[in-house]
């Protein structure tokens, strides 16, 4: 049973064991102390976010709040792990009572408890991301959908159109109409399916992710006495990165808020960088139009950065119109200004950053407290060969490694398997992309062709050697697509038309002046339906698409397409000695990584690079107003993370896809919008 917990005003004068005035800054200390009612702390970056929820809980306790009446939300374990660890610290005793953790940890707490007023057993099973998309596959052949036909996305796509539904609270036509207009025409197929999966869901006693949340609101939202159980346990709730909510979590918090009204929400609107993954940045700006009595706590003290690196990032974020205004100031001493760094091309770039880290190595800065952040995986192409040549040990934290992506692993298999018709792998690579073909199947198909390959009158494949082992009479124009087409007598009749498809692209491989050049031949494949096959196969099929067409682009500084895959498998073989997702410390590597995985860590140094209009801010984000000042939050993060040194470097040449040459570079509008006293500007004939 439940109990009114009596709230009263937070007395004056009480002698506390913990010293909060002398351990926190008058900030800090404002919002610690803040009396009961709902309140937003706009903590920005730097300025001591933890230690603000940490001592906030500690003071909550120390004024008679029973550990259990406090709820602490956070998005990750180790951040609760954290929290929990310094507050145990702080009091010197262990909180077992205090319900903290991840929103999902607590979703999954409720429900365990309360499930059979769902319709399900306490005992249910929790389908990871593989479990749901067997499920929802299964779900998909059990409708008889003619997935060749219609093209209908694989389970993969579908399990992240249901989840985006979900946390973002919308139906999943809404989702369709506004992300996947691509799958319009299949709306009420996804939607049978969608159904269909949440009925297996249920009979199966299971949940997924997404309902750990989902189903915890419908119990408060259609249970009055849980509604009101936990409306009253929970006295005092405190949300950690409130600007990463989604309206799914910004739902449940107000819900068991709604009688107290005693909601700390902390969080940086300036650092709100997850739209893309159903964050919901207007959760955090409207969050006093939802309270209309909290107060605004502004915790601008930075203790990172040196107050020139924070002069930047006040200007840097300036231009944005939604945000609560605030000027981070330093409390370290100062520093060297941010040097602004125009290099010629992506290689110049590249060179300067490996010579300019062996530097600040020499004068004794260790190569793990640099780091390298960049837009997208892509940008860091060039860079990875430079650091290569030059023996400088780097880790790649960047999310699933670049050149082990499947998308580029499948560009990669047209292009072996074109140059070298004996490669097995690339070979059954490639037909298990085809519909109905399974690993028995292509196993046939390989030693079908094996035979026909040789009979079919192979053309030179020594690119040095174009002369060498040309046959006495005239090979068939397409020799390595006649063979394939030797093989369509034992393809399984729904994979006839597919594999007439296949075969058509790699005779549009095959000629000589595609086959030398890897940029023409990734062009080919895209055009002859692998753009389609992303958009069938990948929810986020245009960032794909993207990272083939910058792959063109890297191609182009190699002679031919065979030193072009050496580099690719050296490159491939590093980033999986290197790619760690949480690296040693100790470890003396330069860190690599895109923004959105640095976001929370910091560096004694950092490089910004690829800094160009269209690159950075993307292409995209320049279609809507809210996607550029996403954009330039994600710029303010890089700036932030830089303790003592921070590189922007942008390019001024860049080659074109498709064969359009080199083209001039604009540097990112970003920069333009810091005044240029701010910065120092470097000649780079010194690193040439």
């Amino acid at each position: 049973m439940s109990r009114d917990y009596v709230l009263r005003p937070f007395q004056s004068g009480v002698q506390l064991a913990i010293d909060y005035a002398r351990e926190l800054n008058p900030q800090q200390y404002a919002a610690v102390t803040a009396p009961p009612g709902a309140a937003l702390v706009i903590a920005g970056a730097g300025s001591g976010k933890t230690r603000t929820l940490t001592y906030r809980v500690a003071y909550l306790l120390e004024q008679g709040i029973p550990p259990d009446r406090i709820l602490l939300l956070t998005f990750t374990n180790k951040a609760a792990t954290e929290m929990m660890r310094r507050v145990t610290e702080l009091l010197g005793r262990e909180l077992t009572s205090l319900w903290g953790g991840t929103f999902h940890s607590i979703g999954n707490r409720v429900l365990r408890l309360h499930a059979p007023q769902l319709g399900f057993g306490r005992d249910f099973t929790i389908l990871d991301r593989e479990d749901a998309r067997h499920l929802i596959g299964t779900c998909v052949t059990e409708a008889q959908i003619d997935i060749k036909t219609t093209r209908f996305p694989k389970p993969e796509v579908l399990g992240d159109l249901f989840s985006l539904a979900t946390n973002r609270q919308q139906a999943v036509t809404e989702i369709l109409d506004t992300e996947y207009r691509h799958l319009d025409a299949l709306g009420p197929q996804i939607m049978a399916v969608a159904r269909d999966y949440r009925a297996r869901k249920r009979a199966a006693n299971a949940m997924d992710f997404d309902d750990l949340l989902h189903l915890w609101l419908e119990l408060l939202q259609t249970r009055p006495e849980i509604r009101e159980l936990y409306q009253r346990r929970f006295q005092f709730i405190l949300v950690d990165e409130y600007q990463d909510t989604n309206k799914l979590q910004s739902d449940l918090i107000d819900l068991l808020a709604n009688r107290t009204r005693n909601v700390m929400a902390v969080g940086d609107d300036a650092q709100s960088i997850y739209a893309w993954r159903g964050a919901d940045f207007h959760n955090i700006l409207k969050f006093t139009a939802r309270y209309p009595s909290a107060t605004i706590y502004r915790i601008e003290t930075n203790y990172r950065s040196t107050p020139e690196i924070l002069r930047v990032a006040n200007a840097a974020i300036a231009a944005n119109t939604e945000q609560f205004a605030k000027v981070l100031t330093a409390a370290r001493p100062r520093g060297s200004k941010p040097v602004l760094v125009a290099c010629q091309d992506a290689g110049q770039q590249a060179a300067f950053v490996a010579q300019r880290a062996l530097e600040l190595r020499d004068e004794g800065v260790p190569l793990h407290r640099m780091a390298v952040l960049y837009r997208s995986h892509f940008h860091a192409l060039e860079l990875q060969l430079e650091l290569t040549r030059h023996n400088i040990p780097f880790s790649i934290t960047s999310g699933i490694r670049f050149f082990e992506q499947a998308h580029i692993k499948d560009l990669a298999a047209y292009l072996k398997f074109v140059t070298n018709p004996r490669d097995e792998l690339s070979f059954k690579r490639l037909v298990l992309l085809l519909p109905g073909i399974g690993g028995k199947s292509a196993a046939k198909l390989w030693h079908h062709f094996s035979a026909a390959w040789p009979a079919a009158g192979a053309p030179p494949r020594d690119e040095e050697h174009p002369g060498e082992g040309v046959a006495a009479s005239a090979p068939p124009a397409s020799p390595l697509a006649t063979a394939l087409q030797r093989c369509a007598t034992i393809v399984p009749r729904k994979t006839s038309l597919p594999w007439a498809q296949f075969v058509t692209t790699i005779a549009q491989l095959e000629p000589a002046h595609i086959r030398s050049q890897a940029a023409s031949m990734i062009a080919v494949v895209l055009e002859a339906g692998y753009e389609d096959y992303l958009k069938q196969n990948f929810s986020n099929h245009r960032s794909r698409l993207d990272d083939l067409k910058q792959l063109a682009v890297f191609s182009q500084q190699f002679p031919t397409v065979t030193e072009f895959l050496t580099q690719m498998a050296l490159l491939t073989n590093l980033e999986a000695e290197s790619g760690q997702p949480a690296p040693d410390p100790n470890d003396e590597k330069i860190r690599l990584s895109t923004i959105h995985q640095a976001k929370g860590l910091e560096f004694d140094v950092v490089f910004g690079i690829m800094l160009c209009d269209g690159l950075f801010p993307s292409a995209r984000s320049l279609e809507t107003a809210a996607g550029l000042e996403e954009e330039r939050r994600l710029f303010y993060v890089t700036i932030t993370r830089a303790k003592n040194e921070l590189y922007l470097c942008h390019p001024l040449l860049r080659a074109g896809f498709g064969g359009e040459g080199v083209t001039l570079q604009s540097p990112s509008r970003f920069l333009e919008e810091i005044p240029r006293d701010l910065l120092e500007e470097w000649n780079l004939r010194a690193y040439v």
